[in-house]
């Protein structure tokens, strides 16, 4: 009799678990496997079973062989554990490397390696990758980043191929995160946030690196705030809930008109509503302020913030002029006047009357220094007791002089246009100074004046052509302010 070929292949070695269901025709397998062992263990060649085939020669055992296999009947087609499966017949003529999926599919060769090396091999079709959170260090570069943490500086190249990524990563600085998911030294992708709206990624394929830039919407809400000055403005905003950084924008805002170092009495009450940013509904910070009312002294100044369609910003009053003046009355933050505008004073070195033309500022040494306002450097250097020294011509025929300082800033040399706050130099106490100081002089038409009382001119108001839309924008702040703090509860000069 001929020998009888079965269909499925009994050396398949599987590459992963065999499903819960056979198939009828596994079931087919296992009863043939399970008959073929028995009849094995019945012929087993014993002390007597052994004289008793001794005398058949090889071909004649192999022949009874094949017929007991030929007359074991295989079981019907069907399944125990559930419903009938369709059968699987795979080709005959099939390589038996090839496995069958339960599906009917052909699986590639399985691995003749052990279990671990298969998984290993499976991780590196689709790698999990450790996520790596690196903090930037003074001194870092992105070759020094990734050399300190063991990640491949020829995948930082190829990144660097990108435009996208080589313009977003050629600025770092202390204290900035870079994510990183890596599978060795293999860098898998790279993220780093450029700002509370924009995420850059990078991420690795087959082709090699790509970027995209991820978008990080946040949400900008009205909040507002009342409070009344007990013993100082930091104080009283913090009592409100305002953060130190909204205080100090708060204070900019009637920098003008308001000396917040002298002029803040017990009493005096603000109110303001400013903008909240919000991400993920995750509170970030304070914004912008958006309407403010302070009441100094009995005087109530406002003032509204208004951007125009060409994307200036400024604030002004609900009229619309500036509340922004030409020149800042202080040009330095300050601990204290020390020495006023005083055409009598005593000097204190020289211990002569001889006038103090200006306005002496006490701050540390090193305390940047700003123009009062727009204009051009006519004068830098040493100036005899004024020691180093920076003099700016403004328009209007008004000069200003900054006197004692420690240094002076590159981006101010003599001959350039200055704007208003801009870093002109440094506190110090260079000429006849006894302790650090600036000494500031205002002059119009070549006279001194005093820096603390002169009437300072306006900066322009809102442009004619979009007054109206000013008007339009301003009214709904102007009634909310009004709902914090009516204005009839003080009286306005």
């Amino acid at each position: 009799m001929g020998r009888v070929r079965s269909q499925l292949k009994h050396d398949y070695k599987p590459r992963r678990p065999l499903p819960n269901r056979l198939s009828g025709r596994g079931w087919a397998v296992v009863g043939l496997v399970a008959a073929v062992f028995g009849v094995a263990m019945l012929l087993a060649p014993g002390p007597e079973s052994q004289r008793l085939d001794s005398g058949l020669s090889a071909a004649e055992n192999a022949s009874a062989t094949s017929m007991i296999t030929m007359q074991i009947p295989l079981p019907a087609q069907s399944n125990p554990i559930g419903p009938p499966q369709p059968g699987i017949d795979a080709p005959a003529e099939k390589d038996a490397s090839e496995a069958v999926s339960p599906g009917g599919e052909f699986l590639a060769p399985a691995s003749d390696g052990n279990p671990s090396e298969i998984e290993a091999e499976e991780e590196k079709i689709v790698p999990d990758g450790e996520r790596l959170v690196v903090a930037i260090k003074p001194g870092d570069n992105l070759d020094r980043l990734f050399r300190r943490h063991g990640l491949s500086v020829a995948d930082l190249a190829q990144m660097l191929r990108l435009k996208e990524a080589r313009n977003a990563l050629k600025v770092i600085k202390p204290g900035d995160e870079i994510e990183v998911t890596r599978s060795g030294d293999r860098v898998l992708s790279l993220s780093r946030k450029l700002n509370e709206e924009l995420t850059l990624r990078i991420v690795g394929g087959a082709d090699g690196y790509s970027a995209e830039f991820l978008a990080n919407p946040v949400e900008r809400r009205p909040a507002q705030a009342h409070a009344t000055i007990r013993t100082s403005l930091f104080e009283a905003g913090a009592d409100a809930g305002l953060s130190d950084a909204l205080i100090m924008n708060l204070a900019g805002v009637f920098a003008w008109d308001i000396d917040f170092a002298l002029e803040i009495r017990q009493g005096d009450s603000f109110s303001v509503v400013y903008e909240e940013i919000w991400q993920d509904e995750r509170r970030l910070r304070d914004g912008e302020v958006l309407a403010a009312q302070f009441i100094n002294q009995g005087r109530v100044y406002r003032a509204i913030r208004y951007q125009d369609p060409e994307g200036r910003v400024g604030y002004f009053t609900p009229e619309g002029l500036s509340v922004k003046k030409a020149f800042l009355r202080a040009p330095v933050d300050f601990s204290r006047v020390s020495s006023n505008f005083n055409p009598n004073r005593l000097h204190p070195i020289l211990k002569t009357r001889r006038p103090h033309k200006g306005v002496d500022y006490a701050a540390p040494k090193g305390t940047a220094v700003k123009a009062a306002g727009d204009g051009r450097v006519i004068f830098r250097g040493r100036n005899g007791g004024y020691g180093n020294c920076v003099i700016i011509q403004h328009g209007g025929n008004v000069t200003t002089l900054y006197g004692h300082l420690s240094g002076f800033a590159k981006s101010a040399p003599k001959g350039s246009r200055v704007s208003q706050g801009q870093v002109i130099g440094f506190v110090g106490s260079t000429g006849l100074a006894t302790a650090p100081h600036l000494h500031y002089e205002y002059r119009l038409n070549g006279v001194h004046r005093n820096p603390r009382t002169v009437p300072l001119p306006e900066a322009a108001p809102v442009a004619d052509k979009y007054r109206n839309q000013f008007l339009e924008a301003s009214r709904p702040l102007i009634t909310r302010l009004d709902a914090i703090n009516p204005p009839r509860l003080a009286r306005a000069d």
